[in-house]
């Protein structure tokens, strides 16, 4: 970078530090941000001028979307009133009924697609149209957003303005290098796109195209889509042959606490202690020897599963237990027919996160690795809550509840 350009970004930054943020002064700052820092970089990644200009041309701020920081004004301090509630609600029944319906339809319509994608990315079809239909109703959702406008807005005032302005330019390669209309690039209002739901730098990477017209086109075609997901699914670990995991029964002598994706076991060990698959029947001989982990998302509260790593590949997509369990568990009915867990949700106290969050302020400070106070259950939280209350004389149920939470905040 020149020392003229290096005082041109410089100049930009102080004047988003104390610049007031009304609405025309906002837009100047946008735009001086936009020539002095992103087109610069964007240049340096090999896109056109012309390509710029059109991604950005009448594009202004959305100062609706959230997690945004205006220029002179400090982040509003990270809120936990939100309502804590069970993993139950993710799964909606009529939500993974339409989801294995629309699923077991395109399995019928694009049986040989599938297939070629299976053998070439080794994912099975349920995985992946359980993807599709999750990320977007099988292109039937509203994806409204100009990605640009979202993507620029997020780099210029978002709280991970690195994060976003990596994206977004990766978004103007894409644009420029596959000769896309930047207005015909539509994304959520956390900048993902088509119908896989990507974010502009994943496309680069796992895009793909399924129906063989040359292009990787995955707002408006069904089999690149279909092939991006298994590709990226392929580049991140997906194990062939495995199972993404079993849901079980753990006897009350296994502790719920052994939970964990770095507490992992083969299967036939899991089974040797008494974990069984829920039904009656038997693991997969071809599992047995694999490294299988205990999942338990409402702790003692809920369903329990002994999952592969598979599972862990599934949560590269969104990292979220549940995300990856509705996955997993959609994608069977998709395939087997329609079964519900065995196990039951039991109902749980009304929390909100910031008592989630004082509790796991307690544990830290009994020496507990929770994983973050974050005011989020994740399976660090939950075993810790299992092994405070074995040590305390209690049985553990490895979950919140507000006895917990009075005893440890």
């Amino acid at each position: 970078m020149t020392r003229l350009r290096r005082l041109a970004v410089l100049a930009a930054a102080l004047l988003l530090a104390t610049a007031p943020a009304t609405a025309s002064s906002l837009e100047k700052q946008f735009r001086a941000w936009l020539d002095a820092d992103l087109w610069p970089a964007a240049k340096a990644n090999g896109v056109s001028r012309a390509t710029f200009e059109a991604a950005f041309t009448d594009i202004s701020p959305n100062l609706d979307l959230p997690d945004l920081v205006l220029p002179g004004k400090k982040a509003a301090a990270v809120q936990h009133q939100a309502e804590f509630r069970s993993p139950a609600a993710y799964f909606n029944e009529n939500t993974v009924r339409g989801v294995t319906a629309g699923g077991r339809a395109r399995l019928k319509r694009h049986r040989g697609t599938l297939a070629a994608i299976e053998k070439r990315h080794g994912v099975p079809a349920g995985i992946v149209l359980a993807i599709w239909g999750r990320e977007s109703g099988f292109g039937r959702a509203k994806i409204p957003h100009d990605a640009f406008q979202v993507l620029a807005t997020k780099a210029f005032l978002s709280t991970r303005k690195e994060m976003f302005r990596t994206e977004v330019l990766a978004a103007l390669v894409l644009a420029d290098r596959n000769k896309i209309s930047p207005r015909s690039m539509k994304s959520s209002w956390a900048g993902a796109l088509g119908q896989p739901q990507f974010l502009p730098s994943s496309y680069l990477k796992f895009a793909a195209d399924g129906d063989g017209d040359g292009r990787a086109d995955i707002w408006n075609s069904e089999p690149d889509t279909l092939a991006s997901i298994a590709r990226y699914l392929d580049a991140h670990g997906w194990v062939r042959g495995r199972d993404w995991g079993f849901e079980v029964t753990v006897p009350q002598g296994v502790s719920c606490a052994l939970e964990g994706p770095d507490r992992g076991r083969r299967i036939a060990d899991w089974a040797a202690m008494g974990v069984k698959r829920v039904g009656g029947k038997p693991f997969p001989a071809h599992e047995l020897a694999g490294e299988g982990y205990l999942m338990m998302p409402a702790g003692r509260f809920g369903p329990a599963f002994i999952v592969t790593p598979n599972f862990y590949v599934l949560k590269q997509y969104n990292e979220s237990d549940v995300y990856a369990l509705f996955v997993g568990h959609t994608a069977d009915r998709i395939a087997y027919g329609e079964r519900r867990f065995a196990g039951g949700w039991t109902a749980i106290d009304r929390l909100n996160r910031a008592d989630i969050a004082a509790m796991q302020r307690g544990l830290e400070r009994l020496g507990h690795d929770v994983g973050g106070a974050d005011g989020l259950a994740g399976f660090k939280t939950r075993r810790s809550i299992g092994a405070w209350q074995t040590k305390n004389g209690r049985a553990p149920t490895c979950f919140p509840d507000a006895g917990l939470v009075r005893a440890l905040r």
